[in-house]
C-alpha cells in the first residue's frame, strides 16, 4: 500500500461535505470512490429516499456472496473547517476521518486488489445513508435481493472486532392540556408538567449510567412546546426519546413499534400519548465463527489485541442480523467520532490494509 497517495484521495474525500441535507455532495462522494475502485466491476446501483447507494462485484450476474465489505459515506454535519482535512503527526483531522469515511477507501482499494483472485464471490457495498438510520442505503440493497455469508463493516474499531451491538428505538411524547392565564393555573391543565413528570418516571426506570455499562438506556433528545409566553400555561407539549438496548432486554428486544409504545404509555400522565416510530433489533455474530475468529488473527498478526467488543450504538450490522446473517464492525483507530476534533489514526491504516487482505486470503 501507497500510503502517501492513499492519503492524497482520502483528503479528496474527506473534503466533500456529504451530509444527509446535501444530496449532490452524496452523490459525489460515492463516485469519488467508485472512481477509486476503477474498471473492470460491475457497479450495481440503487437509490431509496434520495439516497444513492451501489453495489460492486465481478461477473454480470449479482451472485451470492461469500463476503461483503460495507461502507457508509455520509458523515453527520459539521462546521465547514472540519472539512479542510489536516495532518498532525500520525492524525488525520476530518469530520468522517474516524467515522468511516478512511476506513471505507481502504476497503475499496482491497477490494479492487483482491476481487480478482479470490476464489469467491466478494461484494463492495457503498452507501449514503447510515448516519440517517441505514434504511435507504444496506436495508434497501438487501430488500432487493443482496445476499451474502457474512458482512465486515469498516466503521472504527482500533482493529478489535465488533460482534454485538445495542438496538435502538425512537418515541416521540405529546402532551395535550388545556391553556390559561399563568396567574391562574386552575383554570388550566399544564401540558409541558405532565409530560415532565412522564420522564421523571421514565428515567427512574432507565437512569442515566454513570460509566459504561450493557444495559438498556434512554436518552432525552429533546423538549419542546409551542408556547412563546411567560405568562401563559402550555396547552401542548412534546419530547423526544432515544433508547439504546442489548440483545435479550425483556422490554424492547424482540417487540414491534406498537407493542413498545404499549409498554412505554404505562409511564405516561392522563393527556400523555407515545409513538414509537422505529424499533430496530440489536446485533450479535457467534463469537466462535470461522471468519470472526480468522479476523482476530489478522488482527493479531499485525499486532493488534483483536478483542471482542460490544457497542452502544448501532450500525448497519442490524440489517443483516435480521437476516439470519452475521456482520461484525472492524475499522481502523482514532478518535472524536462526531465531536469538533475528530482524527483517524493513521498508524492503523497499513495495519488495516494487511489485515483485510489476510482475513479474505484465509477464508480461501
Amino acid at each position: 500500500m501507497d500510503l502517501r497517495s492513499f492519503l492524497v484521495t482520502a483528503r479528496e474525500l474527506l473534503a466533500v461535505p456529504s451530509t444527509a441535507e446535501r444530496p449532490e455532495r452524496l452523490r459525489e462522494a460515492l463516485e469519488m470512490v467508485l472512481a477509486f475502485v476503477g474498471e473492470g466491476f460491475t457497479v450495481e446501483r440503487f437509490e431509496s429516499g434520495g439516497k444513492p447507494s451501489a453495489l460492486v462485484y465481478r461477473g454480470a450476474v449479482r451472485p451470492r456472496f461469500r463476503m461483503i465489505l460495507n461502507a457508509h459515506l455520509d458523515v453527520v454535519p459539521a462546521p465547514e473547517r472540519q472539512f479542510r482535512p489536516r495532518i498532525e503527526s500520525d492524525r488525520l483531522f476530518a469530520r468522517g476521518a474516524q467515522d468511516m469515511k478512511v476506513s471505507g477507501l481502504v476497503m475499496a482499494q482491497v477490494f479492487r486488489e483482491a476481487a480478482g483472485r479470490l476464489p469467491y464471490p466478494l461484494g463492495l457495498q457503498l452507501v449514503t445513508d447510515e448516519e440517517v438510520g441505514g434504511r435507504d442505503g444496506t436495508l434497501h440493497q438487501l430488500e432487493r435481493g443482496v445476499e451474502g455469508d457474512f458482512a465486515v463493516i469498516g466503521e472504527q474499531s482500533g482493529l478489535r472486532v465488533v460482534t454485538d451491538s445495542k438496538g435502538v428505538a425512537t418515541a416521540d411524547l405529546r402532551a395535550e392540556g388545556r391553556s390559561a392565564h399563568g396567574a391562574y393555573p386552575w383554570l388550566g391543565d399544564n401540558a409541558l408538567t405532565k409530560l415532565l413528570r412522564t420522564l421523571d418516571k421514565v428515567l427512574a426506570r432507565y437512569p442515566d449510567p454513570a460509566e459504561e455499562t450493557w444495559r438498556t438506556t434512554v436518552n432525552v433528545s429533546r423538549v419542546e412546546t409551542p408556547n412563546r409566553a411567560h405568562n401563559q400555561i402550555p396547552a401542548l407539549a412534546g419530547a423526544w426519546l432515544d433508547i439504546r438496548f442489548p440483545p435479550g432486554d425483556a422490554d424492547f428486544d424482540g417487540r414491534a413499534a406498537e407493542e413498545a409504545a404499549a409498554y412505554l404509555a404505562a409511564f405516561c400522565e392522563p393527556g400523555v400519548t407515545v409513538t414509537v416510530g422505529r424499533i430496530d433489533p440489536p446485533h450479535h455474530a457467534g463469537h466462535d465463527s470461522r471468519e470472526v475468529l480468522a479476523l482476530q488473527r489478522a488482527a493479531r498478526d499485525q499486532g493488534f489485541s483483536g478483542d471482542l467488543l460490544r457497542k452502544h450504538g448501532s450500525a448497519d450490522g442490524r440489517f443483516y442480523y435480521q437476516r439470519g446473517i452475521d456482520a461484525v464492525i472492524f475499522g481502523i483507530g482514532g478518535d472524536g467520532q462526531h465531536g469538533p476534533d475528530e482524527y483517524a489514526d493513521l498508524t492503523t491504516v497499513e495495519p488495516y490494509h494487511r489485515a483485510l487482505h489476510a482475513f479474505l486470503a484465509e477464508l480461501e
